[in-house]
């Protein structure tokens, strides 16, 4: 069966799920199955291309000072005094 250029103009002009009603729909489990498979490994494969393509390489030290804000005006002894004391409170229900 050879495709025209009309057809496939008007294929592209579909959205996905008029090409699915159309195209996927009527074939048959297995052929959907290995349509859902060829999907599928495209996918994964251009995930994995992708990800090799990011070679971005960070140090831990980049994090110092995110949060600093946070901790401003809190004297870090007396805060994990507190928590020590309610960690050594018994839990009431």
């Amino acid at each position: 069966m050879t495709v025209t250029t009309v057809e496939a103009l008007s294929v592209e002009a579909l959205s996905v799920e008029e090409l699915y009603e159309k195209y996927i729909k009527p074939r048959s489990l297995r052929e959907r199955l290995q349509l859902i498979a060829l999907i599928s490994d495209e996918a994964a494969s251009n995930i994995v291309d992708q990800a090799q393509n990011v070679e971005e390489v960070h140090d831990l030290s980049e994090l110092r000072g995110l949060g600093a804000e946070i901790w401003q005006g809190i004297d870090a002894q007396e805060y994990v005094n507190q928590l020590r004391e309610e960690w050594e409170q018994p839990y009431s229900s």
